[in-house]
């Protein structure tokens, strides 16, 4: 079973090592999650509120989770909107100034 050993990944003229290049995705995978979590958490809180009143009062309505799970989620997008554009800017900002302290 061959072992792959992570070389330095070129792209054009620009180098990036092991452990550069792994920050950069552990870098990313942090963003994507600071990014999603706020309107993933509003769906589960709305959805499992309504799951419980439907259990309590036996209403079985299929629809009735989806227009609530809908407006909570655009409202805390909406909400944070402002923090999540924030931390895209900068994150491509340490983006572009590593690609130009290569150069």
């Amino acid at each position: 079973m061959p072992i792959y050993v992570l070389a330095d990944f070129k792209l054009g003229n620009l180098t990036l090592n092991e452990a550069e290049l792994l920050e950069l995705v552990q870098m990313s995978l942090m963003l994507v999650i600071k990014i999603s979590l706020p309107p993933m958490l509003a769906g589960l809180v709305v959805g499992v509120t309504i799951a419980l009143f439907q259990a309590l009062t036996q209403i079985q309505e299929i629809t009735l989770v989806f227009v609530p799970k809908i407006v909570a989620v655009f409202l805390v997008i909406f909400m944070f909107f402002p923090n999540m554009t924030e931390a895209m800017t900068v994150f491509f900002e340490t983006i572009a100034d590593r690609m130009v302290a290569i150069n």
